[in-house]
């Protein structure tokens, strides 16, 4: 099944209400760029992402393995520099602490598939993002 976002625009900064049909977020751009810096920024959320998808693939192999953690933090910090002809380039630093009496070799295997999490190989795979298209206004609700 395909992930489906919806984002509404609010009239104050940049702010968005961000969707999946379930759940609801404030996204917002930081005062540095003219936005009022109430909700995660485009950068945020990418981050947001893959950090909780790490922390979660350490969660889920530990449970499988019947290994005992407690808290799980992932910390992520990206800098990007503009290159010639606009193009960008993104390097993302990752800590992550777990808690628990883990041996050496167990807390290295929780670390290798924390960077073979879906969201990660997602990130480094192959992406084809269509142009955008105008969507077509049915009874004032927004349809695409």
């Amino acid at each position: 099944m395909a992930t489906k976002i919806k984002i509404k625009n609010l009239p104050v900064g940049y702010q968005s209400i961000i969707s999946n049909g379930r759940h609801s977020i404030v996204g917002d751009e930081p005062v540095t760029s003219k936005g009022t810096d109430m909700g995660f920024s485009p950068e945020d959320l990418m981050l947001s992402a893959l950090a909780s998808c790490k922390v979660a693939t350490v969660r889920y192999i530990a449970r499988k393995n019947g290994w005992e953690i407690g808290n799980v933090e992932a910390s992520l910090e990206m800098k990007v520099d503009r290159l010639s002809g606009g193009h960008l380039k993104s390097n993302v630093a990752v800590s992550i602490h777990i808690e628990g009496d883990l041996t050496d070799e167990q807390r290295t295997e929780l670390l290798k598939q924390a960077d073979r999490c879906y969201v990660h190989r997602m990130i480094l795979g192959e992406w084809n993002i269509e142009p955008s298209t105008a969507a077509m206004e049915i009874a004032g609700a927004v349809a695409s």
